[in-house]
């Protein structure tokens, strides 16, 4: 017996459609206007193949540090009794809606030759701006809220319960955090780091304030749309959109690993005899 679909389904199928539209017309439209062979070329240029690079190198450092920092972080904001937590989460979240040529001006400001922080080691010769520092301190700034906004809602989503009656059988904090605590929150947070690594690869705003060279993909785009106009960025373009694509479904794979092994975690743990 088939089932017809309800109204309401419909309805808001046809709603969501034209945003679906409007987030997929674009990159189909890219794809069908290839020039393979062209672009492919183009993609050969040694200044292209520095860019990638620079990109997927300063990125992974970045997600690293934000993994290492982020996620503890999360832990607390979620687990902790802290004053004024609201306004810690809220400190969080600003850098998301600040502007990224506005947040370049701030790290600027804060790590350049003459900022509060770059001023004094300049003085021991060196330099946090104009290089990959700068380019991994910029996708710090606008990434890491990815890391620790997705860590302290997957924390806040595991059981307490479970996490009590780990205590019950003689865990420290610090194991009821390693066996049940990180397994189970572990999918959230990967999916946090996986969206923290394309906003990082795709950072262009800050970067170009605080590090314009050695160029970043994005950087070396705007750079061939400066030069060569709307058909010199295009190959660049596709590479980003085909690095990105590749990170959602690595991230989808992942997911779904994650959560096949977080599943067994907590009972696995739950059930030991007191050490």
């Amino acid at each position: 017996m088939t089932h017809r679909p309800r109204p309401i389904i419909l309805i808001f199928g046809a709603i969501g459609g034209l945003l679906l539209l409007n987030l997929v017309l674009p990159i189909a439209n890219l794809l069908i206007q290839a020039e393979w062979s062209r672009w492919i070329e183009s993609l050969r240029d040694p200044r292209a193949g520095a860019a990638l690079r620079t990109s997927v190198l300063t990125s992974t450092i970045s997600v690293l540090i934000m993994t290492l920092f982020g996620v503890p972080l999360g832990y607390v904001l979620a687990r902790g009794r802290l004053r004024f937590r609201q306004l810690w989460i809220s400190l969080v979240f600003l850098p998301m809606v600040v502007p990224g040529l506005a947040g370049g001006i701030l790290l600027l400001l804060t790590f350049g030759p003459y900022g509060t922080v770059g001023g004094p080691l300049a003085a021991w010769s060196i330099a946090l701006v104009s290089n990959p520092a700068g380019i991994v301190l910029a996708q710090l700034y606008v990434a890491s809220p990815f890391v620790i906004i997705s860590s302290m809602v997957a924390f806040n989503g595991v059981d307490p319960k479970l996490e009590m009656a780990a205590a019950t059988l003689g865990d420290s904090p610090w194991q009821i955090f390693r066996r049940i605590s990180l397994p189970l929150a572990w999918p959230g947070i990967a999916a946090g780091i996986t969206l923290a690594w394309i906003r990082a690869l795709g950072e262009f705003g800050a970067t170009m304030i605080v590090a314009y060279n050695p160029h970043t993909l994005p950087v070396y785009l705007w750079v061939r749309f400066e030069s060569n106009g709307l058909i010199g960025a295009l190959p660049v373009a596709f590479l980003l959109v085909l690095l990105a694509a590749f990170a959602v479904v690595v991230s989808r794979l992942f997911e779904r690993l994650t959560k096949d092994g977080s599943a067994m975690a907590a009972p696995g743990a739950t059930q030991r005899n007191p050490a």
